[in-house]
């Protein structure tokens, strides 16, 4: 078995304020004159992670917050060999809780440009917004998005609950399609194939967060394989949330044997345990995956990216030489 932490691989669903280390947390609470709040040993269902993860996010709140936080993300994703990133921030929220809309989402491209010319790892943004919150939020979010698209903002995507409908922000999904903003919304976790369909329908999703539920239906599993929507399955996530009861329980290899497109992710590293050199090897040792196998996935996580072509095809030429090493 080659050395997985050498396997270049990109990183598609991966939350920034659930990947903070947590002696960062617990230094940062301390220095905005707050407290850090304990990882509990479970969650009994998505809304109490919710609630938990809000105290998380009430913690950085100087410039020097987020730019630490995405540095350290990058250098621990280097580290993993992680070559390319397409990290999701909740910018306008951050933004609007501390007062200042640009300052969060300034702080972290600051930081991810750091961990590039430090780490040489290349980090793009993805913008997300909460099902449960305003319209006027998701407009704010798009507006970012556009904004700061030349500094790496690529895409925003609707996130949470998926009891909550995409139909309240279809006027702002049909504007960030306009504008090019890519669209990448979580769907097909905690409901089923009908929270897809909303999805590619309502949301003109690109890619899906998650999606494992789509094996629900045939005729759905078949457009999606016709369609190549790619799938960001992040299995430990799962089993930490309660929508899996274990690795080895997890669709993802079902997902794989129906010629699905599936890219492999951590979600909420920090809070599920996890890095992605343990998720490709949580995945490896429950289903057997040889080193090929492993490629496989990783090439299908940078074919699945929004990254440049010549970014593509860097990293498919060291996946290459990996499996010849």
């Amino acid at each position: 078995m080659r050395d997985i932490a050498r396997l270049p691989k990109a990183h598609l669903h991966v939350h920034l304020e659930s990947t903070v280390r947590w002696t960062t947390a617990r230094e940062i609470a301390d220095a905005n004159g707050l407290t850090a709040p304990e990882l509990p040993p479970a969650f009994a269902g998505f809304r109490e992670f919710a609630d938990y993860n809000s105290l998380v996010r009430e913690c950085p709140r100087r410039p020097e917050d987020f730019r630490r936080i995405a540095l350290e993300f990058c250098e621990d994703e280097a580290a993993q060999g992680t070559g390319y990133a397409e990290v999701t921030f909740t910018a306008a929220s951050h933004g609007e809780r501390l007062g200042r809309p640009e300052m969060p989402l300034e702080a972290v491209l600051e930081g991810l440009a750091e961990g590039r010319a430090t780490y040489g790892i290349e980090c793009r943004v993805i913008l997300d917004h909460s099902r449960r919150r305003s319209v006027d939020r998701a407009w704010r979010t798009l507006k970012l998005a556009t904004r700061y698209a030349s500094d790496g903002v690529i895409g925003i995507g609707l996130a949470g609950e998926e009891s909550y409908s995409l139909a309240p922000f279809a006027e702002v999904l049909d504007a960030a399609k306009d504008s090019g903003v890519h669209l990448v919304h979580h769907a097909g976790e905690e409901r089923g194939p009908e929270s897809i369909r909303e999805a590619l329908l309502l949301g003109h999703a690109e890619r899906l967060g998650h999606g494992i539920r789509a094996l629900d239906d045939d005729d759905l599993v078949a457009e999606l394989r016709e369609r190549a929507i790619p799938l960001e399955v992040c299995p430990s996530s799962n089993v930490a949330l309660g929508f899996a009861p274990s690795i080895e329980d997890h669709p993802l290899q079902r997902l794989r044997a129906a010629g699905l497109a599936v890219t492999l992710n951590t979600d909420i590293p920090a809070i599920a345990g996890t890095s992605l050199v343990e998720e490709y090897t949580r995945v490896r040792d429950a289903f057997g995956y040889d080193d090929p196998t492993l490629a496989e996935l990783a090439r299908a996580g940078i074919d699945a990216s929004f990254a440049p072509a010549a970014t593509k095809e860097r990293l498919h030429g060291r996946v290459d030489a990996w499996l010849a090493s």
